[in-house]
């Protein structure tokens, strides 16, 4: 189970920003999120908006760097991949 980081390269909000995600669960995801300090708010679908600023302590506290294409190949391998505009699935 690892968890990784793209470059920031999508900007919003006056910031550049980077994805993190897991190649395995959601909960190893927000677990890692949490230990970084990440509020759950910056989870969207999939994985979680990281500025800029804190790319490099997401690094140092374990995710590696991947290129955004690999990001979301990583997300679909694991049955993760949760795109825009489609229905999620409801929680019971």
């Amino acid at each position: 189970m690892t968890v990784y980081i793209d470059p920031p390269a999508w900007p919003g909000h006056g910031r550049m920003w980077s994805h993190l995600v897991s190649d395995a669960s959601y909960d190893e995801l927000h677990a890692f999120a949490a230990r970084l300090g990440v509020p759950r708010r910056a989870f969207e679908r999939d994985h979680y908006d990281i500025p800029e600023d804190r790319y490099a302590d997401a690094v140092r506290a374990g995710a590696v760097e991947a290129g955004s294409r690999e990001v979301v190949r990583l997300l679909r391998a694991a049955g993760l991949r949760r795109p825009k505009g489609r229905a999620q699935p409801r929680s019971s």
